[in-house]
């Protein structure tokens, strides 16, 4: 068999070495248009925050490495410019000898990768103007840094590389203005999730510009400036774009391959619609497994294992791609945030009934030292307790609690399920009712109906707004209209509440309105508790209130989640009150 591989990094790569630990006696061949065959994308931003000290440290493999190890004829600097399917040939263009030639394939995988956006206003495509995609890319980044030439620095897009970007920048000491054109950071996010981002970003000097737009870039006396929608000039010595990447499907659709609108077609084993066709990585369209939707989801992680199913399939192995849930994980300074499977936007969209409950749990138990909160809004079938999704944002302990629900979400696991999960303990790393568990007990409660649940938004202002609360908590910090009469206190005070209302319970975090709630429903009242309490109040009404939008921007929210020292002591009973 001869096998032609065109492109590299995590799918093409993971490619050919899967292919040839199978076979001995297959040719493959491997094209890379640049110069590095596989290097870690995902590494480059903290290349230029001298975080990663060494740019060897970035290549995964070498060409010399690929050949020597596994017998591969990789050839860089080699694009694949066209396809006969009929001949089964590719034509292909040599930079380094300039001249371009063909070659037989039996079997094609595709793994061209995606490029990055370039919006097309004025100016975008000066000197000053980088994106972030390749060695060379942050190669020309960092000699400009490293130079102490740049002073203020432009991000234009807040998804995982302009964060990453704009983090770095900042720890370089460097004045960074981050630009994004919808109303929150990290788009994939729920916005009452991200706003937490908001405050860390508010807090470490990240000048965040939300609902812009860049306009134009100029340049008079080697002075850039940036000009947003608003009107408002930036003045950069760097600008980065950062607004996304596009799949390179051009050279499939040229060849006749189906596409869809974010990337070509392909069937469980990776099959495009031509049999000797294979495709995998940036450039395909996976389901995703949740709402069954096909879509674009570009990760190192889903491609490496788009490889091992086609080259197992090539090979007569069994085995199929089962969907992307889009897992992703971010550090934003002292927070990390993460997620899996569907968003509330999403499932919205898709017309996918749900339910979603907010915790806000400590990484570990409150008397050992260190312990930290965490926000985890989880979303589940309203009917089948399935879990849909779930996105975490915290100091300590994110990705391994955002792991256990990615394998939740991929299972169809129920809530059920994860409130029964047996996961370690000790005071160290967890409780003995993990973040995850008490997730899914507190979903469990409102299915069987033992704690009905709302959200704050649900709310019409009719209701009873009842805060169990400390009084001292209470003053301090209120929910407008709202009873304040601590739990400890309900069953003495039970003539003050209403019988012909509906009584809506709410605390920090919502453990002290679940027991208020239990003992009012089992006295006559109908009560309902606020999902995540106080801290959710926070979040939503800084995502929704517009009011709000340009306090994030000066002041952090006022004693909420995450804006504390890191490191302060939480209570064992998980509320989020300091010991």
């Amino acid at each position: 068999m001869k096998l032609v591989i065109v492109g590299g990094v995590a799918g093409g790569a993971s490619a050919a070495a899967r292919a040839r630990r199978l076979s001995e006696d297959a040719e493959i061949i491997l094209f890379e248009r640049g110069e590095y065959v596989s290097f870690a994308n995902c590494g480059l931003p903290y290349y230029a925050g001298d975080v990663i000290k060494k740019k060897k440290r970035l290549l995964v493999q070498t060409p010399e490495g690929l050949r020597k190890r596994f017998n591969i004829d990789v050839r860089i600097k080699s694009e694949v410019i066209s396809i006969d399917r009929e001949a089964k040939l590719v034509t292909v263009r040599d930079y380094e000898k300039k001249k371009e030639y063909q070659e037989t394939y039996d079997c094609l995988i595709l793994s061209p990768g995606a490029e990055p956006i370039r919006l097309s206003f004025e100016g975008a495509s000066l000197e000053c103007v980088h994106t972030v995609r390749t060695v060379p890319d942050i190669e020309r980044i960092k000699e400009k840094l490293d130079a102490g030439s740049v002073k203020r620095a432009v991000v234009i897009g807040a998804g995982f590389i302009g964060i990453e970007m704009a983090e770095n920048l900042r720890e370089r000491g460097i004045e960074t203005h981050l630009i994004e054109k919808m109303d929150q950071v990290m788009p994939p996010m729920d916005k009452e999730m991200a706003v937490i981002l908001h405050r860390e970003l508010g807090e470490h000097d990240i000048r965040l510009h939300l609902d812009s737009e860049v306009t134009r870039i100029t340049v008079e006396d080697d002075r850039w400036e940036v000009i947003l929608s608003s009107e408002r000039r930036l003045t950069a010595d760097l600008i980065i774009m950062a607004i996304g990447v596009y799949p390179e499907i051009q050279l499939a659709r040229d060849a006749g391959l189906e596409t869809g609108k974010k990337g070509i077609v392909t069937d469980k084993k990776m099959r495009t619609s031509d049999g000797s066709i294979f495709a995998i990585g940036d450039v395909v369209e996976s389901e995703d497994p949740v709402t069954g939707l096909r879509r674009n989801v570009p990760l190192a992680g889903p491609a490496a294992k788009q490889a091992l199913v086609a080259v197992n399939t090539l090979f007569g192995i069994e085995d199929e791609y089962k969907g992307t849930l889009g897992t992703s994980i971010v550090k934003v300074f002292n927070l990390t945030a993460a997620m899996t499977g569907a968003s509330e936007k999403t499932l919205r969209a898709a017309g996918v009934s749900y339910e979603k409950v907010y915790t806000f749990p400590a990484d570990h138990v409150g008397y050992y030292p260190g312990a930290t909160q965490m926000a985890l809004k989880l979303l589940y079938g309203k009917d089948s307790g399935i879990v849909l999704g779930a996105q975490i944002v915290g100091r300590n302990g994110i990705a391994r609690r955002a792991d256990i629900l990615a394998v939740a979400v991929k299972q169809k696991m129920t809530v059920r399920d994860l409130a029964e999960l047996e996961l370690c303990y000790a005071p160290p790393y967890g409780s003995s009712k993990d973040a995850v568990n008490l997730a899914g007990m507190t979903a469990l409660n409102h299915i069987r109906g033992i704690t009905e649940l709302v959200h704050w938004e649900e709310l019409s202002g009719e209701e009873f707004l009842l805060d169990v609360r400390t009084a001292k908590e209470h003053t301090e910090r209120n929910v407008p209209n709202s009873v304040n009469i601590p739990v400890d206190e309900i069953r003495e005070r039970l003539p003050e509440l209403p019988s012909d209302k509906e009584i809506i319970v709410f605390c920090h975090v919502g453990i002290r309105a679940h027991i208020a709630c239990r003992i009012l429903s089992q006295r006559g009242y109908k009560t309902a508790n606020i999902s995540g309490g106080y801290l959710s109040f926070l979040n939503s009404r800084d995502a929704y209130d517009s009011d709000m939008m340009l306090a994030q921007q000066t002041r952090l929210a006022e004693g909420a989640f995450c804006t504390g020292p890191t490191g302060e002591p939480i209570d064992d009973n998980g509320d989020g009150r300091k010991k």
